[in-house]
């Protein structure tokens, strides 16, 4: 999960660091919605932050994914001279029959 905002102007509940959404993550990965306690769970795992910080943060996280997939966020304007000086066609075209 990305910590930066796309969608929402809030998709970042105040006061939380890098460190602090990392564990979020993790923690979302081990208690997933039917776990009993999910929030009290991940709030434990963070550490700082209440059961209703941590339901809110998801919330705002929700919602901003829902924003991204309805087609709403405007892709980015890439510079003609991507990474190493190739454009993001060259990329695209070089990257094309790459097996991953």
């Amino acid at each position: 999960m990305g910590s930066s905002s796309v969608g929402s102007s809030h998709s970042k509940s105040p006061g939380w660091t890098p460190k602090q959404n990392k564990l979020f993550e993790k923690a979302l990965a081990i208690h997933d919605k039917d776990t009993p306690e999910r929030w009290q769970n991940v709030a434990k795992a963070v550490g700082g932050k209440t059961a209703e910080e941590v339901k809110r943060h998801y919330d705002l996280l929700v919602e901003d994914l829902k924003y991204i997939e309805s087609g709403k966020v405007p892709l980015p304007n890439y510079k003609a001279n991507g990474s190493y000086g190739r454009g993001f066609a060259d990329e695209q075209r070089l990257t094309k029959n790459l097996k991953l």
